[in-house]
């Protein structure tokens, strides 16, 4: 079987959306990365299989997922034949962050209702002239989302597995140094010794709380950023730039190992 890489990228004028995406992959199968919005996945054909806080979910055709903020996730397809989905990134304005531990405990959500109105949201979001529609669609979706997650007591809402365990703290300030800089970088021995810890511990303790290493993490980052960026019409070897890659090469290698196209024909690929 040939491999196949479809893609149909764009952001529409509706407030809380930052991104449609819809894909077609065969073999292609997408490593540890996170996301700084809300990612809302519907599989339309095949199914994925990934990895979420260290436990395996599948996307069968009557579920909806939805995978948090900063949460770091995989993908692979189940069988040769690939999957078909589509993906809506939602803002912190439309779904908030007490909602992320409950959204880690149980993403895949068996709703038909809510696999119907998430089906027709695309079907708006497709048509320009058609935002009301769209928004008012979004409108609901979100409000579903928030009945069938419901926040855990207080104390605890917008917590995840990872930050319960040991070197919680030191991971999580590492975590801040990185997103601080995310464009001009920080060295391990930066950091090291901002937060008084050998190197050789930040790395455990980042990969042990959060899954990913701090290298992966601050990549991912920079996808991310860049994906905003080629959106808005910048060309990859300005994105490269303004995301703290070394040049157009370096972002094309991270970039298509995370989305699975080169950043010039997503960029291409946008309506």
């Amino acid at each position: 079987m040939v491999a196949q890489r479809e893609i149909s990228v764009w952001r529409p004028s509706v407030p809380g959306v930052v991104e449609v995406f819809h894909a077609h992959y065969t073999e292609y199968a997408y490593p540890m990365h996170v996301h700084e919005a809300w990612t809302l996945l519907i599989v339309d054909d095949g199914a994925v299989r990934y990895d979420l806080d260290r436990h395996e979910h599948g996307t069968p055709h009557d579920t909806v997922s939805l995978l948090p903020p900063h949460v770091p996730h995989n993908g692979s397809p189940v069988t040769e034949h690939g999957f078909r989905k589509r993906v809506l990134y939602l803002d912190l304005s439309r779904l908030d962050e007490s909602l992320i531990g409950p959204a880690v405990d149980g993403p895949d959500l068996r709703d038909p209702l809510l696999r119907r109105r998430v089906g027709q949201l695309h079907t708006a979001l497709a048509h320009p002239g058609d935002e009301l529609e769209a928004e008012s669609r979004l409108t609901l979706v979100t409000e579903r989302l928030r009945g069938r997650l419901r926040p855990r007591r207080a104390g605890l809402a917008g917590l995840t597995g990872e930050e319960s365990r040991p070197g919680r703290t030191l991971a999580h300030r590492l975590r801040e140094l990185l997103d601080a800089a995310l464009v001009e970088g920080i060295s391990l021995d930066e950091a090291a010794r901002l937060l008084h810890a050998h190197p050789a511990h930040l790395v455990r303790a980042f990969s042990g709380a959060f899954g990913i290493a701090p290298h992966q993490y601050l990549m991912s980052r920079r996808v991310d950023r860049a994906r905003r960026l080629l959106l808005e019409g910048g060309k990859p070897s300005e994105v490269a730039t303004a995301t703290g890659f070394y040049d157009q090469s370096h972002l094309t290698r991270h970039f298509k190992r995370l989305v699975g196209v080169a950043p010039g024909r997503y960029r291409v690929s946008a309506r």
